[in-house]
């Protein structure tokens, strides 16, 4: 089939395009359609992988190990088809494999230029999706930016050459505006219409209009929209504000028949509609009894987008679990004070928190606070569930407080350290370029019977993706095993150890992979559902003392 839609932005930022593209994405799916999604960023950066997460929010890492836009997590979150580095295509890429190719001599001495020669490595770039998969239908493509930035231009140039090279039945551009509202409540569409006009000065007529808006527009606002965009008023769609969760918004879609009308433009005979694991996804958020609080202890917690996937791989958790989860972000840096209480501040908000998460990260600042957050949730048997960083500081914390090595550190945090509980592999240590060069994408983990871990998953073979440089030391796998830690999966044929576990505690548990990376509102991730299925369990009992568990 071949079809392409291209989704752009205008008047500002963070309107929610890639939740919007994925929407769309996942009801073209609802539809019998294979989708293929694409996001394109207009950053310099090869990836996203050495950007803070100040600036960026999380890495989120696929399959084959590309470090990428945390958009493409909302692309899987929303959607099935495969997500590869193909997946994600950045100004970065495109010029470095453009210089490369005329360094090589490939353009036989031409003028390099961004048109045509960036704007056909994007497009190639693009088409590769299509090519990688020959039972693709669709491919949604995400520019990312807001049209009018300089950026952008190279891609929105690329973008209108497909649609005039593809026919407008086999490509067309949604374009995602902001309604906003001034004082006396009255919405204002003067942005949407520049916004529109900005996307004609650069040849790009859209097809379809969804208008982030406070409340549903009403049909007067929408015909005027219609008009003065020069869109059919059938193609103007509302992005309301909802007060349930983001993975209504395809539901919201439906309803107002956003598919039927991208079917019909794009010449795709309508097809029944199924989507009844968004349906029964909403019931179950409905269904949702009582809540728990998880302390997330980490050092970003400014920004929320720096823990994306692990705040929804929580939400998902409790759907399947059936109660809220309340997020209690503590910076752990206030907690590395020497006379910081760990009890006080985990505590604090009124209740105590009834779980506790560390999750990945790196440097050293905040270290020791999880350390004090991994002690006291030992101590007073909280649910702990540690990723990456947070199986690491179980080691730290479990060399320092049970085997009493005082200076037990990883050597990221400490080079000079008698216990170097954490350290680089043999082929890690003189690794100078640190983009692309860890341990990353998916591989496989052997989970040893009896265990937590192995309960989760309900198998031995576990694959899940990795992101990290150090490891656990295996010259100290004899004292921590023979104290009492428990080492429960490893990597194939043993090397590697993947997960450890505390004795005699309702559900200690750190891996050293990500799980939050594969968990879906409709398939929340096994680690997290019985995470919080433990703490769901630990506060209802101290909650209604002697009473049976669900």
């Amino acid at each position: 089939m071949n079809k392409y839609i291209f989704v752009s932005g205008g008047v500002c930022s963070s309107l929610g395009k890639g939740v919007a593209a994925s929407s769309l994405g996942a009801l073209l799916e609802g539809r019998g359609l294979n989708v293929r999604m694409v996001k394109c960023d207009p950053y310099l950066n090869v990836d996203a992988g050495t950007m803070s997460p100040y600036q960026h929010g999380e890495v989120y890492v696929t399959d084959d190990g590309a470090e990428t836009d945390l958009d493409l997590g909302n692309y899987a979150r929303f959607t099935t088809g495969p997500l590869s580095r193909a997946n994600s295509v950045t100004t970065g890429q495109v010029y470095d494999a453009v210089i490369r190719k005329e360094r090589e001599g490939r353009y036989l001495g031409r003028t390099v230029q961004v048109i045509p020669h960036i704007t056909d490595e994007i497009k190639n770039r693009i088409l590769a999706v299509t090519r990688e998969d020959p039972d693709n239908d669709v491919v949604i493509v995400e520019i990312g930016g807001t049209v009018g930035d300089i950026e952008s231009i190279p891609f929105l140039e690329a973008a209108r050459q497909m649609i005039h090279e593809c026919g407008r039945s086999n490509a067309i551009s949604v374009h995602l505006t902001l309604i906003p509202e001034v004082a006396g409540s009255e919405l204002k569409t003067k942005p949407t219409q520049h916004s529109v006009k900005a996307m004609q000065e650069m040849g790009i007529q859209p097809d379809i209009l969804i208008c982030r808006a406070p409340a549903m527009l009403e049909e007067a606002t929408r015909k005027k929209i219609a008009l003065f965009c020069n869109v059919d008023p059938e193609a103007v769609f509302t992005s309301y504000n909802i007060a349930t969760t983001i993975y209504e918004i395809p539901l919201v879609f439906f309803n107002q028949k956003l598919d039927q009308v991208i079917l019909k433009k794009m010449g795709v005979e309508s097809r029944h509609a199924n989507l009844k694991a968004w349906k029964s996804m909403m019931e179950k958020f409905h269904a949702m009894e009582g809540s728990v609080r998880i302390g997330i202890v980490g050092k970003y917690m400014e920004l929320h987008d720096a823990y994306k996937s692990v705040y929804e791989a929580l939400f998902h958790a409790g759907l399947e679990c059936g109660v809220k989860v309340e997020l209690v972000k503590i910076d752990s840096t206030p907690l590395e004070d020497g006379a910081a209480d760990a009890g006080k501040i985990l505590g604090k908000e009124g209740r105590a928190v009834d779980g506790i998460l560390v999750p990945g990260g790196f440097g050293q600042r905040g270290i020791n606070g999880m350390v004090k957050a991994a002690s006291w949730a030992r101590g007073n048997k909280v649910p702990y569930f540690g990723i990456c960083l947070g199986m690491q500081i179980m080691v730290i914390e479990w060399g320092r407080n049970v085997l009493r090595w005082e200076d037990a550190d990883s050597t990221e945090f400490n080079q000079d350290t008698k216990h170097p509980v954490v350290s680089l592999l043999e082929e890690q240590e003189n690794v100078v370029n640190y983009g692309g060069t860890m341990r990353l994408g998916h591989s496989g983990t052997t989970a040893e019977p009896n265990t937590k871990i192995m309960a989760a998953y309900g198998e031995k073979q576990i694959f899940e993706r990795h992101r990290h440089r150090y490891e656990f030391s295996n010259n100290y796998r004899k004292e921590m095993t023979e104290s009492g830690l428990k080492l429960t999966a490893f990597t194939p044929g043993g090397a590697l150890v993947e997960c450890v576990e505390w004795p005699d505690h309702p559900w200690g548990l750190g891996v050293q992979f990500h799980p939050e990376f594969k968990s879906k509102p409709t398939a929340a991730a096994p680690l997290f559902r019985d995470f919080i299925a433990a703490v769901r369990d630990r506060h209802s009992e101290a909650s209604n003392p002697g009473k049976a568990k669900k």
